[in-house]
């Protein structure tokens, strides 16, 4: 795998955008206003002819000449390096493979980054290259250009990693908060808090029985059989920083709906609850990196069910909850007693360094 500055060709030139769809990095209440409030202001493309710019979503969405692009970037500084279920490499290829996939689009170029402290075994790197080229050939991506860098030691935590992708969306497929509608029921893929728990119990040094692995995998082969549902496939987010409640609270916000969540139907393993409470967590702030929810309306809802319950990265799916026309903006849990909490992103992350 050559790891040097090279150019990518693409099959025309970016000269004129008929969409821009800016991408957003989701987490806590300080991240979004750090994104929101410094970066997506100074970073906006200026207005051109014929431009619309969509909510911000996992990938930036760039159409020109009838062809449909996202394309998305993440940098990876997990600690430890590696976890059960996984490691930095897996992560960093599977991380970005999903915000495209949340896009509706199929994935095809990633570039690698690579920041590397002085005195790095290089054993450990081979083994992240190995992984990293490994959760590729699994999602049917290709790894095309990459840099090196490397920091004095004590300069650095051993490995970062930077990956930026490429993918393109089909003809018929709009995946985007905007497209959340009042009745929409909520779906999620799997069972929530596998990836944040694995990281903490070995950070943590925590020993309990039925200590869950990381869910950390690609789910572009399973949002390209939910295609299948055309444009009844409103909106994809992975859950990744900040859980399934930053996810619904931030479309939420987008689309100016309310969210209504049925917290006894909420897929979380008996180990994952446990460790939650042994730590002081919420579950559904907690990070996944095989996870997804997604809307649909209702009339679709029973054929998304189906093809998460017979895909293999999908692991108790369900649905979830249903798009209000009341109280716009916000998400209620509504307990199995039917009383309600609203949900709000936290103000910081509840566990750093997790992806």
């Amino acid at each position: 795998m050559p790891i040097d500055s090279s150019a990518l060709s693409c099959p025309a030139p970016l000269a004129r955008y008929d969409t821009v769809q800016l991408a957003h990095g989701g987490g806590g209440r300080m991240m979004r206003n750090l994104i929101e409030g410094l970066l997506l202001p100074h970073f906006a493309l200026p207005p051109l002819a014929g431009a619309t710019l969509a909510p911000p979503h996992d990938s930036a969405v760039l159409e020109f000449d009838g062809l449909r692009l996202a394309f998305t970037t993440d940098s990876f500084v997990v600690s430890p390096w590696r976890f059960p279920g996984g490691d930095i490499g897996k992560l960093a290829v599977c991380g970005t493979v999903n915000d495209l996939a949340m896009a509706g689009a199929a994935p095809r170029w990633l570039s690698c980054g690579l920041i590397l402290e002085e005195g790095l075994p290089f054993e450990t790197l081979r083994q992240v290259i190995a992984s990293m080229q490994q959760a590729a050939g699994e999602a049917g991506v290709q790894i095309v250009t990459g840099d090196t860098k490397v920091v004095d030691r004590g300069k650095g935590d051993g490995i970062f990693i930077n990956t930026a992708g490429i993918g393109v969306i089909p003809p018929g497929i709009d995946v985007s908060p905007s497209r959340v509608g009042v009745g929409d029921k909520v779906l999620v893929s799997g069972d929530l808090g596998r990836h944040g728990i694995a990281i903490m119990s070995i950070r943590e040094g925590l020993e309990f029985d039925g200590a869950p692995a990381s869910d950390c995998a690609s789910l572009a082969a399973l949002v390209a059989e939910l295609t299948a549902l055309g444009a009844d496939l409103h909106c994809l987010r992975d859950l990744t920083r900040g859980g399934l409640a930053a996810a619904v609270i931030e479309i939420a916000e987008h689309a100016r709906v309310g969210i209504e969540l049925d917290e006894p139907a909420i897929p979380v393993l008996p180990a994952v609850r446990g460790a939650c409470e042994l730590l002081g967590l919420d579950p559904l702030y907690v990070a996944n990196e095989g996870r997804l929810v997604a809307f649909v309306p209702p009339a679709a809802a029973g054929e998304a069910l189906q093809i998460l319950e017979r895909h293999p990265a999908a692991a108790q799916p369900a649905v979830i909850g249903t798009v209000r026309d009341t109280h716009p903006g916000s998400v209620v849990l509504r307990s199995a007693f039917g009383s309600g909490r609203l949900l709000d992103l936290l103000s910081g992350e509840q566990m750093p360094r997790i992806c």
